[in-house]
């Protein structure tokens, strides 16, 4: 696992940087518009991700800590790949989405090339409750506001997943029973576990569960 890298930048293209190392030359691709704006002679020092497939090795780099965990997130949601993830951090910077998510908005992700509203929600539901530390690291400010009980965070909660999954294409009724049972059986408290444990119901194949069209 190569977790970092530092050295002189060799060449440099949109989205990706050869960076010179022991006398190698490493290509990791970067964020858009902020790490790629070094030039060949500039000394940088990423944190980085290597992706492993059956046919390639893909180094992804990164300024700080909290963009390669953002990355690491994104990554594990599902329908999101590894140009998609960096695409996020191109547009976005890690504060943004730290905000959006908080908030429960999926628009800001729809920014990214390739996300549509069903996958931008899909993101915004499956990291809540994961980006604490990372909050802090983005200068989360006055944090999150003050919390609520906790039967009221949970049907928020609830109310939230039920929401996403109306988003991504399931009938209303079909969400709510779905919620319901999957909070009944026991199901985690934070929307992404809630929306996994839903998901898993709904996919059972509840007949008429999809709305039309879909």
């Amino acid at each position: 696992m190569i977790a970092s890298i530092r050295g002189p930048v060799l060449s440099a293209g949109a989205g990706w940087l050869v960076v010179g190392v022991g006398g190698i030359g490493l290509r990791v691709e970067v964020p858009s518009g902020r790490v790629s704006q070094a030039v060949p002679g500039d000394e940088v020092a990423l944190h980085t991700s290597l992706v492993v497939r059956e046919d390639s090795l893909t180094l992804f780099g990164f300024r700080s800590e909290d963009e390669l965990a953002l990355f690491g997130l994104l990554i594990g949601v599902n329908g999101v790949g590894p140009r998609s993830a960096l695409g996020v951090l191109s547009v976005l910077a890690p504060a943004d989405v730290v905000r959006a998510v908080a908030n429960e908005d999926a628009k800001p992700f729809t920014q990214v090339s390739g996300i549509g509203p069903k996958t931008a929600k899909l993101i915004a539901l499956s990291l809540s409750g994961k980006l604490s530390g990372i909050a802090a690291l983005a200068g989360g400010g006055d944090g999150a506001a003050s919390a609520a009980p906790a039967g009221d965070a949970a049907a928020e909660t609830a109310d939230a997943v039920r929401e996403g999954l109306v988003g991504l294409g399931w009938q209303p009724q079909a969400a709510e029973r779905a919620v319901d049972d999957a909070r009944a059986a026991g199901a985690p408290e934070d929307s992404a576990g809630l929306l996994r444990a839903a998901l898993a119901l709904l996919q059972a194949g509840r007949p008429g569960a999809r709305g039309a069209g879909r």
